[in-house]
């Protein structure tokens, strides 16, 4: 969300800003001035005709103290007031219009976010591992995971349709192993504090980090959310909605408050599960589990101060490439272009992993410094110790620390062996029960 005046008064940077996301300007900000100019018309008639209010009022009293008659003047002062109130509903429903405008307006991106429209603009900044190489042909992981007898996706389909999938022994374990293996080093080794948030989440929540409106139809929910009430801005406290990653009710977690400086930064990690609608997804990545309906994710979650989002970002993106590090999966580090930079975020980092079953990279963190962006939607700011001044907005920062599915099959293709089976990478054995391969199940 963006600053009224802000916006009113950088009117060509925003504009440069969202072209060079591939937006239209005019089709994301010819409502605004409209609607601007309309509702500071309003309030400076309003302006005008309270002056003249207090004017008249005056004169009345004046004339009672010299008892004349004041009628006329009382029937002026009565017009005016029914006047004014016009006004003041006219320049409250334009600010209510101009804000659901703004809350179109995707965030702006930082000055070294490189110019393009697409993934193909990317900038690979750093890459790290060395790619495995094998004497056999590598299998994609949903071959191995369906030959070891550990992933089934056909039957998921049963149970719940297409971009499901059910996991068996130790291919349940492996999952559950991860995220006790990231939770474990976030917690013990990267400063953050765990917490378990609930998996639904109202509509101001999903107001809050820039999923509503927006992105209404990539989402799940429940008999009591109206998308089409949220899409007109009507954001409720009581309906429900399937959370599309941690990230909502996280960074939530202080919407409406005043955090103490002294409190800052605040790191958070939780791992959920994660509910997509993959709207936009109709035949995209089909096989395996890359883009799913449900999957489970341990996510990281920063508040800090303006000053050292920077700073943090690098930090937060940092301690999600320790995971795949400490894993031995070759990865590499991407600044995504303007046009490929999320709605919310001002810059993004992502990680993506090397899969040689497949033969290619694909994502599996996105580390984003929103600034201001969210904590604006969500109310959240800070104020200096003992201090009484004005409070000012903080940032926030966030990333997958990691996608545990996409890690879960990034170790099938990597650590895949001739004979079919999987070797379990060192660091998660004591997580496995001590099993170091993971062979074919009799099921």
């Amino acid at each position: 969300m963006h600053d009224i005046g802000f916006v009113r008064s950088n009117l060509d940077l925003v504009e440069a800003k969202l072209r060079a996301r591939g937006a239209d300007p005019a089709a994301l900000l010819g409502d605004f001035r409209s609607l601007d100019l309309r509702r500071r018309e309003a309030i400076r008639e309003s302006e005008t005709l309270k002056a003249r209010r207090n004017e008249l009022s005056q004169q009345v009293g004046q004339l009672k103290r010299q008892k004349q008659d004041a009628t006329a003047l009382m029937d002026e002062t009565r017009a005016l007031k029914d006047k004014l109130d016009d006004l003041d509903k006219t320049a409250t429903a334009l600010d209510d219009e101009l804000r659901l405008a703004l809350s179109r307006v995707p965030n702006l991106t930082r000055d070294e976010v490189p110019a393009g429209k697409s993934e193909a603009d990317n900038v690979t900044v750093k890459e790290w591992g060395t790619k495995r190489t094998f004497d056999f042909e590598a299998k994609p992981h949903w071959e191995l995971g369906e030959q070891l007898r550990i992933l089934d996706q056909e039957r998921a389909a049963k149970l719940s349709g297409a971009r499901f999938a059910v996991y068996y022994g130790p291919g349940a374990r492996l999952e559950r192993a991860l995220a006790g293996f990231m939770l474990d080093l976030h917690t013990t080794q990267h400063g953050y504090t765990e917490i378990l948030p609930p998996f639904m989440v109202n509509s101001k929540s999903l107001f809050g980090t820039g999923q509503l409106p927006k992105f209404a139809d990539d989402l799940f929910r429940t008999s009591d959310a109206d998308a089409e009430s949220a899409a007109n801005g009507e954001f409720k406290d009581a309906d429900h909605w399937l959370i599309p990653t941690a990230e909502v009710p996280v960074t939530n977690l202080y919407r409406d408050e005043i955090l103490d400086e002294s409190r800052l930064p605040i790191a958070f990690t939780a791992y959920t599960p994660c509910f997509r609608a993959e709207a936009g997804a109709a035949g995209k990545d089909t096989r395996g589990i890359i883009r799913q309906h449900q999957f489970q994710k341990v996510e990281l979650v920063k508040f800090v101060k303006p000053e050292d989002s920077d700073a943090e970002h690098e930090k937060l993106t940092r301690d999600a490439e320790t995971i795949l590090e400490l894993l031995d999966l070759p990865y590499r580090r991407v600044l995504l272009c303007a046009g490929d930079t999320g709605f919310s975020a001002a810059k993004t980092y992502d990680l993506e992993v090397w899969l040689p079953g497949q033969g290619l990279y694909r994502e599996i963190s996105s580390c984003s410094n929103f600034e201001s962006f969210q904590a604006r939607r969500a109310n959240i700011r800070y104020r200096a110790s003992g201090a009484k001044g004005k409070s000012e907005f903080l940032h926030t920062i966030n990333g997958s620390g990691l996608a545990v599915g996409r890690t879960w099959l990034a170790i099938l293709e990597n650590y895949q062996q001739s004979d079919g089976t999987v070797l379990v990478p060192e660091v998660l054995r004591p997580y496995m029960g001590g099993l170091t391969t993971i062979n074919k199940q009799n099921l």
